[in-house]
């Protein structure tokens, strides 16, 4: 399937930190709620930074592992969404380890399958506002 092409080959350039071939697959009017600020962001251009932020202070690739997906598709639409686990180490050393949710709204533009949309969650304990404990780096 073409979409699933599409997301492994994003995953392929998130875990090489390959910021053009990752932002390929975002179209430029993108909307991100994500889980570091801005929660809200209303571009590519905007989300890239995000990524360029993040890809800096990891040394070296970064192992992400998508579980669970599920893609479904209506003509020009999909959505899709899984469980990411994600392990790096930091910059400074520290070792990262925590799983996220994500959902990705695609479209189809000029033959290619473009997210327009993602949110990204973590789950939380709402009485101590920490990750799960299967969630935690």
């Amino acid at each position: 399937m073409e979409i699933r092409k599409g997301l492994d080959d994003l995953v392929q350039a998130l875990r090489a930190k390959d910021i053009e071939a990752l932002m390929a697959h975002y179209a430029a009017a993108t909307v991100v709620f994500g889980i570091r600020p801005p929660l809200r962001i209303e571009s590519a251009d905007a989300y890239r930074k995000n990524f360029e932020a993040w890809f800096a202070l990891v040394d070296g690739p970064i192992d992400y592992e998508v579980h669970e997906l599920l893609v479904t598709v209506r003509d020009d639409v999909a959505f899709c969404y899984g469980l990411c686990h994600v392990r790096s180490k930091r910059t400074n050393g520290e070792k990262a380890d925590y799983w996220v949710r994500v959902t990705s709204g695609l479209q189809l533009m000029s033959d290619r399958w473009m997210i327009t949309h993602e949110h990204i969650s973590m789950p939380i304990d709402l009485r101590t506002m920490q990750a799960q404990p299967e969630f935690q780096s």
